[in-house]
């Protein structure tokens, strides 16, 4: 009996079809990242010394200081909100809980496009202010300049504070209530409870939401690019589209991969050195206190204030536009670009979802070694910037799209053209291989919650692996395939520097023509197609809140 389990065990993984298409698949979602280093370190025209000469300190400073400017605005704005709301109840608690994660919806560039439509010279602010105190011009009186580094640090903080005040409101309401009361009977006054007890605890969820906002900040394009910061994301278009220099663009990429890798340490480390643990016995629920009067209503403003930043203002400012641009609805250009969100971001969705199912089923059906190792490393294309993984797989694929052609006309005599690079298939691999790790995280906490006995149970009926995902593991996680599906649909809508690069001429979705008809300063035109993206990722952000009653 023994030797059969034996040889069963030592089979190897090439035998497994599941271990062969985990393998297939990990290597997928890892070539773009494998392709940006090998460009990078073999480029065709060697100009690192250049850029570290003249661009390259403008780009990392600039980056640098985003990054940490909108890491600490997220920090306190979304742990000072969620502590709020767990601690405490006061006017407008109930719906403001849950209407404070709504702003995660809300693109950045959407959130840039009506701040300065807004605050601009010629906008209803400064209008106003003219028309009250008889100014005539600019040089009557002072304002700020709203085209800044810092004024994009407040737009990107007002968009991804949400990251940081979901983690750290789970963490405030996980943690025992008797752990305050003793704090309470000991003199500590609400700040000293929140800074001595409240805060320590939740620390490495706030690192992680605060990392998360970082990495989202290094990878954005539309929000800087209309503000004018020059950062490394927006450096990679100058070399690469202004320059036609593949390998300078890669060697910034790889600046930005640096970035994130750090990032991602640092947030790993936050969580192993910080460990807490507490007894089960006796403890109780946290019992929010009342606020009243003043204090009550100040609760409220200060959780009011990044709600109407990062939703209402955004939301209003280009809702009045759709509305007055009606001719806008019927442009052929936004029908287009309708479908071709619709139909590129459900493709990518379905084989998304499709390829992380099979990848997990995979994974936790064979046991073997090396694809399980892999399983986390494939989480690594979410945390790259849509800018590096543009590179990764255009210059690789137009290559290998050259290939094909010419064989092809070899063969037949006749030139197809770019198969690849010339449709949207090469936009659908970047979604992919960036959304990948949202799809294999549903599916594999999904199949975490099933019981290990039905399966098991399905194998000793005679059931195959196949029959038994087909009829056991897919009914009972369709939720979670579902919700899976429309995460990363919603991100694909949303998505804009990969898009950028990797669309074929005379291809836009719904963020392209969003982004060039803002950068025309056009917002009416932008108007109907930004406020498209942003129910649907109000739709996603709505969905989340759910789940995480």
């Amino acid at each position: 009996m023994t030797a059969p389990l034996r040889s069963a065990r030592l089979r190897p993984a090439a035998a497994d079809p599941w271990s062969l298409g985990a393998l297939a698949i990990a290597a997928a979602v890892l070539a773009p990242l494998v392709a940006v280093l090998w460009i990078a370190f073999q480029p065709t025209e060697n100009i690192w010394p250049h850029l570290l000469a003249t661009t390259l300190p403008r780009y990392l400073e600039n980056t640098l200081v985003l990054m940490v400017s909108v890491g600490l605005l997220t920090a306190v704005v979304g742990t000072v909100c969620a502590w709020l709301v767990v601690m405490y109840r006061f006017p407008g608690r109930a719906w403001l809980e849950w209407a404070l994660l709504l702003p995660l919806g809300v693109p950045a560039y959407v959130g840039a496009y009506a701040l300065v439509d807004v605050l601009q010279y010629a906008g209803p602010v400064q209008g106003a202010l003219r028309a009250l105190f008889g100014w005539t011009s600019a040089r009557d009186y002072w304002f700020p300049e709203i085209r800044s580094r810092w004024v994009a640090a407040l737009v990107l903080s007002a968009a991804l504070y949400p990251y940081v005040y979901l983690l750290a409101r789970n963490a405030f309401r996980d943690q025992a209530g008797s752990r305050f009361d003793v704090a309470r009977a000991l003199g500590a006054g609400p700040f000293a409870r929140f800074w001595r007890v409240g805060l320590p605890l939740a620390r490495p969820a706030i690192a992680t939401g605060a990392a998360i906002a970082m990495m989202e900040t290094v990878s954005d394009f539309g929000t800087v690019a209309y503000f004018g910061v020059q950062t490394l994301t927006t450096g990679i278009f100058s070399v690469w589209l202004e320059s036609y220099n593949a390998g300078g663009a890669a060697q910034i990429a790889l600046v930005i991969l640096g970035l994130v890798l750090v990032l991602l340490g640092l947030e790993r480390a936050s969580r192993r050195k910080l460990r807490f643990h507490g007894s089960t016995r006796g403890q109780h629920p946290l019992r929010p206190e009342t606020l009243a009067g003043w204090r009550g209503r100040a609760a409220c403003a200060v959780c009011l204030v990044p709600f109407l930043a990062g939703l209402v203002l955004p939301v209003s400012v280009i809702g009045w536009h759709a509305a007055q641009n009606s001719r806008g609805w019927l442009d052929e250009a936004l029908f287009a670009a309708l479908a071709n969100t619709l139909l590129a971001g459900g493709a990518a969705a379905v084989i998304c979802v499709a390829a992380g199912l099979f990848m997990v089923y995979g994974v936790r059906l064979t046991g073997q070694a090396l694809p399980r190792r892999l399983l986390p490393v494939t989480t690594l294309g979410y945390a790259a910037p849509g800018a590096v993984l543009g590179i990764g797989i255009l210059i690789p694929l137009a290559a290998f799209d050259h290939m094909l052609a010419d064989a092809w006309a070899a063969l037949t005599g006749h030139d197809p053209g770019l198969i690849l690079t010339g449709s949207a298939a090469a936009l659908v691999i970047a979604w992919v291989v960036r959304f990948f790790a949202i799809a294999q995280g549903a599916v594999d906490a999904a199949m975490g919650r099933i019981a290990p006995s039905l399966p098991m149970a399905a194998r000793a009926l005679g059931q195959s692996p196949r029959g038994t995902l087909m009829r056991v593991h897919l009914p009972l996680i369709r939720g979670s395939i579902a919700t899976a599906l429309l995460l990363v649909f919603v991100d694909c809508v949303k998505e804009l520097p990969a898009t950028l690069l990797l669309r074929p001429f005379n291809f836009n979705t719904l963020a392209t023509r969003t982004y060039e008809q803002a950068s025309l300063e056009r917002i009416a035109e932008a108007a109907p197609a930004a406020l498209m993206v942003t129910l649907m990722g109000l739709a996603a952000v709505l969905l989340l809140a759910r789940t995480n009653r």
